[in-house]
């Protein structure tokens, strides 16, 4: 079996004979690394560590002044409000507040008012979902300075959230399905990528972190990164005969040009390469297979608690939003079909008849 090298990990014997591993990313924790390479234990640990803990104001955090924003925010970083979040979510969020201390960041946190939060929204108005999440980290943030007693309300609390596009992210249809395997054949990694996505209903973080160690008996178990849940997904025949015919070589089915596990935002940058391959719309994401899938499993007549429990989602509100659709469709079809003329034959004649 080739032997993968995995990215920042540091591995030396120690004096006992021992293997030891360590996650040595320059700006991020040192994090030892539980087991062997490959085994679940471990990439788990990489998976986090990969995902975020970037260490607490970097060069220069001991300079902060107190009360200001940069020091509000590294005081963020070690609360149990930010630490309780998933890796994936920590990571997102800490993306979000370093963008704005770096601009903000010798401000007085107490000075911050719902005016100056509004401003900053307006600026992200033409990308909702941006704004949307800064403005959810932005709460965060001062919900902490109110209970450290930094300030005394929370003005972001006051603000409405921007509104979202309707329908969020594309969802694929049948016909960019089709397109997208007449394109990428199986025993392709652009056709792994698609089958993965596809036939699990995982976000692009979880596909990235799934190799043959999660296969069990015919099933596929996913941790999902964002909600820390654990599902266990019967593998699709379509899929499985995919997986058959694609050689696998890493730790992770899926693996970059130097054969290591891939980066989430390289991923997408190469997916969308592989989507205008095949002359998809621009607005065809990796996403929106997840989408496609929920879409599938709803048109199949399957409620939303079983679409749930494949997807992971823990609200039903989007999952709802399928089955709705899809069961509208279902009844209109029923309802002109019943007054075709097919189904009023003996009807219509009868009232020819009396004309």
């Amino acid at each position: 079996m080739t032997r993968m090298r995995l990215k920042f990990v540091q591995a030396f014997i120690d004096s006992y004979g021992t293997a030891r591993h360590y996650f040595r990313r320059p700006g991020f924790k040192r994090v030892p690394l539980p087991d062997l390479p490959g085994s679940p234990e471990f990439m788990e640990a990489y998976q986090a560590a990969m995902a975020g803990e970037r260490l607490v104001g970097g060069i220069g955090a001991k300079r902060s002044v107190p009360g200001t924003v940069n020091a509000a925010v590294a005081a963020y970083y070690h609360s149990l409000s930010f630490t309780n979040l998933a890796p994936i979510s920590r990571y997102q969020r800490r993306r979000i507040l370093d963008n704005f201390r770096s601009e903000h960041g010798d401000k007085k946190i107490a000075n911050l008012r719902r005016e100056h939060i509004q401003v900053l929204i307006a600026a992200k108005a033409e990308k909702p979902g941006a704004a949307h999440n800064f403005l959810s980290a932005i709460r965060s943030l001062l919900d902490y300075a109110v209970k450290a007693g930094l300030r005394h309300d929370n003005p972001a609390l006051g603000v409405d959230k921007p509104k979202q596009r309707s329908g969020g992210f594309y969802c694929w249809t049948e016909a960019d399905i089709a397109a997208f395997e007449s394109r990428h054949p199986i025993g392709t990694k652009a056709r792994l990528a698609l089958g993965l996505l596809l036939y699990t209903a995982q976000r692009r973080s979880d596909v990235l972190a799934l190799g043959r160690q999660h296969i069990r008996d015919g099933v596929i178990l996913v941790r999902q990164q964002k909600t820390d849940a654990m599902l266990a997904i019967p593998i699709h025949p379509r899929l499985q005969e995919i997986l058959d015919a694609t050689p696998i070589d890493g730790l992770t089915f899926l693996t970059n040009g130097k054969g290591r596990p891939f980066d989430p935002n390289d991923f997408s940058h190469w997916f969308k390469k592989r989507c205008r391959e095949a002359n998809l719309p621009p607005k065809a994401t990796a996403h929106g297979l997840r989408k496609a899938a929920c879409r599938r499993l709803a048109e199949a007549g399957c409620s939303a608690n079983v679409i749930a429990a494949i997807s992971g989602h823990r609200s039903l509100r989007m999952v709802s939003f399928y089955t709705k659709a899809a069961d509208q469709e279902r009844m209109a079809r029923q309802g002109i079909n019943a007054i075709s003329p097919d189904a009023r034959g003996d009807q219509v004649t009868a009232t020819e008849g009396h004309n």
